[in-house]
């Protein structure tokens, strides 16, 4: 078993690095080309589109059980370029590098907590250099999209499938991914992984395909159906295999010439999948309805990630977790008892500055034993509020704060009191 899952990594690599070394390969063609016909080239040099970023960001975060306070000062930079297509086929590579500038916190790299560092709260932002995206994308007649490659993924509100970009180092994949665009309105989304770059730097080899179906109800609204089969190759990881099969209706509807009607509607249902646990036999579901103007909007949703009488719970393994539950990354996995998560949305923009909170009531689904001894159902409760403003088209900034605090108390996997401030600058060119 152990030298297939070699075997099988070693299938992986080659295949990525064959498919950088086309990529490039088919550059330094062109570059021969250029000089019969400059022009193409320089037209798909010159015009294409800029893939690079600078990100520096402060976080700090003080935890219950922690004997100190993390501080962290880390820049991200991104440089990259994608080529304007020729015939409809373009060119893309980006590096990342993770630069930690202020390296006081539990950085989790691979996955692995620093043994250095564990009075630190983590803070998911390990140094890290590597290949970010390296794909060859092909567009036929703005029907049909295909990259081959390293890429970021990411659908609908990005709860099942996201880069987690908000963390230094992104989600990547390394596959195949297709758009095809039959009908005007209909978009149907195809993939095949064979690898993830973690945010913690970690590459897990796995197989999952991807399929999404959406449907444009109206300029603002649309009806998903989607199908998501994981399967990992890690042993330690096989039992997590699952499949996810899931609806959902989300957008706003005029009420008036001012006012607008929000609403979501999400159900999915998820069990095992190949080698995974015959146990997992959950169901998610999220209601959201709210009203809204051009400059603010006020919305409450219920979402639910269920548990089991088996101790499984629902799981959004390849989401950006960082967007649900509160900002504070208390739930980015899902506890065995399950959770209820009920939430307050507000948006606003105000002298040029979007404006978010959101404040969660979170409880478990399943009742969990106290310390006491006695039933309970509350996690506890967390506020967020983020500040983002545009300096400039190309330079913004951003002040978010997270405060979570315990419900009731229990001794496995507890959940403590936990406060986050970030400020974060980018810079795009």
């Amino acid at each position: 078993m152990k030298f297939e899952a070699i075997k099988k990594k070693k299938y992986v690599n080659f295949i990525f690095n064959l498919l950088l070394t086309l990529l490039i390969g088919i550059v330094f063609l062109d570059l021969e080309a250029a000089e019969s016909e400059p022009i193409n080239f320089k037209e798909a040099i010159l015009q294409g589109k800029s893939l690079s970023s600078l990100k520096s960001r402060y976080e700090f975060v003080d935890q219950d059980g922690k004997s100190k306070n993390a501080n962290a000062l880390t820049v991200q930079t991104l440089l990259g370029w994608e080529t304007k297509p020729i015939d409809g086929i373009s060119f893309a590579l980006q590096f990342i590098g993770v630069s930690p500038l202020i390296d006081d916190y539990n950085d989790k790299k691979n996955g692995v907590s620093n043994l250095s560092k564990v009075n630190y709260p983590v803070v998911v932002d390990p140094e890290g250099y590597n290949i970010n995206q390296a794909f060859i994308s092909y567009t036929h007649q703005n029907k049909h999209n295909a990259k081959v490659g390293r890429q970021a993924i990411f659908l609908d509100n990005w709860r099942f499938v996201g880069d987690v970009r908000f963390r230094q180092n992104i989600q990547v994949m390394d596959g195949i991914t297709t758009k095809i665009y039959p009908y005007d309105g209909i978009e149907l989304f195809l993939s095949h992984v064979e690898n993830i770059r973690q945010v913690t730097t970690k590459n897990q080899n796995t197989r999952i395909e991807l399929a999404n179906l959406k449907y444009k109800i109206s300029k603002s609204g649309s009806l998903v159906g989607y199908g998501y089969f994981v399967d990992w190759d890690d042993e330690s990881q096989k039992i997590k295999s699952d499949k996810t099969f899931g609806a959902r209706l989300n957008g706003l509807r005029p009420a008036s010439e001012e006012w607008n009607l929000l609403y979501t509607l999400e159900y999915a249902d998820q069990s095992s999948y190949k080698d995974g646990s015959s146990l997992i036999d959950n169901y998610y579901y999220r209601v959201g309805f709210g009203v809204g103007q051009e400059s603010w909007s006020l919305r409450f949703d219920q979402e639910k990630l269920s548990g089991n009488a088996n101790g499984k719970a629902f799981q959004t393994n390849l989401g950006t977790n960082h967007l649900f539950q509160g900002w504070a990354d208390v739930f980015l996995t899902t506890p065995n008892q399950g959770i209820i998560d009920n939430m307050i949305i507000a948006k606003a923009k105000i002298l040029g500055a979007t404006i978010k909170s959101e404040f969660h009531l979170i409880d478990s689904d399943r009742n969990f034993t106290t310390d006491s001894g006695s039933q309970a159902d509350n996690y506890g409760h967390e506020f967020d509020i983020g500040i983002y403003y545009p300096i400039k088209k190309d330079t913004k900034v951003s002040l978010e704060y997270a405060n979570f605090s315990e419900g009731d108390t229990y001794s496995t996997a507890r959940k403590r009191d936990i406060e986050k401030i970030w400020l974060t600058l980018i810079y795009k060119f």
